[in-house]
């Protein structure tokens, strides 16, 4: 009977040790962290790579066709063409540089940027710049700038796609009555397996610059078509979204100071996709492709409420797109 008991309490004994050994052995779980949030909280600290919350101080980025000129005669500015190679051969700015929007990034990588006070997007529209030019930004590039309207700004051989955008068709659909925004909620599910901002931050721009532009953008017949199946956000002033009207049911967001976790960025659902615009689609572009790191599916809508409603905005003093933005500058071919 002793040595029954004996034997059952070794082998008692030798559970437990087995069980502790097991426990002392498993790894402490790691905490599940939201890796949105984690990005955004380290996007809008001084720890990023701009030192500063970029969307909600400085953008856009934007410059001129006349600045490109202008540096261009003394060798200040770096200017990197994303339109596809045929156009490119067709006719580009003298000393630009073709490059695909995947490419970019490794591209400015290896490019010493000292002899520049700018290294310019240059893209069709001023749109898919604007989208790429944010992502390089982020990345803390900051003398990288899109180019204001594009090529169609450089010369009238490039023109047409700005002169076949702007429209009217949906100016008498714009309307005046206030749109509350969302109900605060939770941010997007990102999945890069990182863990600190710097790593999402540099999975996500890589994601998207492979990506590149076409999920990032809609047209507004593909918006008016269905208003109710996206969130629309209007990235103006708070006046002029009342006085000049806006997308039916779109929610204003006041540039450089809603899109921050302390302010509206929650507001943003995670289970629609959401169009942004603004006047012209560029600095929507810049707007959509930030949403886009933090996982939202967010779009720019072409070439803004130029596409919309583009006399009455020229009648508002608004910034829209004519000939007299078409500078004439010589090309090479």
């Amino acid at each position: 009977m002793k040595k029954t008991n004996l034997w059952i309490l070794s082998i008692l004994l030798a559970f437990v040790f087995v069980t502790s050994c097991k426990k002392d052995d498993d790894p402490t779980p790691t905490p599940a962290i939201n890796e949105s949030e984690v990005l955004a909280t380290f996007l809008e600290s001084t720890g990023s790579p701009l030192g500063k919350d970029y969307v909600n101080s400085d953008m856009p980025s934007i410059t001129s066709a006349t600045d490109v000129y202008t540096l261009n005669l003394t060798g200040q500015v770096y200017i990197i063409d994303i339109r596809s190679a045929a156009d490119f051969a067709t006719g580009h700015i003298a000393n630009a540089h073709n490059v695909s929007v995947g490419e970019v990034l490794n591209h400015v990588n290896a490019l010493d940027m000292t002899p520049y006070q700018k290294v310019v997007i240059v893209c069709y529209s001023g749109q898919t710049a604007g989208f790429a030019t944010l992502l390089l930004r982020i990345a803390g590039f900051d003398k990288v700038f899109s180019m204001k309207w594009g090529m169609c700004s450089w010369n009238t051989a490039f023109a047409t796609g700005w002169q076949n955008a702007i429209g009217n068709t949906y100016a008498t659909q714009l309307v005046k009555t206030d749109t509350p925004k969302g109900p605060m909620g939770n941010m997007p599910v990102l999945s890069t397996g990182k863990t600190t901002g710097l790593e999402i931050l540099q999975a996500r721009i890589a994601a998207l610059l492979t990506e590149g532009y076409g999920p990032a953008k809609v047209d507004n017949k593909s918006v008016f078509d269905n208003l109710t199946n996206y969130y629309i956000v209007n990235y103006w002033p708070a006046d002029q979204y009342a006085d000049f009207g806006h997308i039916p049911g779109a929610a204003q967001y006041t540039p450089k100071a809603s899109i921050k976790l302390a302010a509206d960025l929650k507001t943003l659902p995670t289970d629609k996709p959401i169009v942004c615009y603004c006047y012209t689609g560029q600095t929507s572009s810049f707007l959509a492709a930030y949403l886009r790191l933090l996982g939202y599916d967010a779009k720019s809508l072409l070439y803004g409420m130029n596409g919309l409603a583009h006399d009455n905005m020229a009648t508002a003093g608004m910034t829209t797109f004519d000939d007299s933005q078409i500078m004439g500058y010589d090309y090479v071919q």
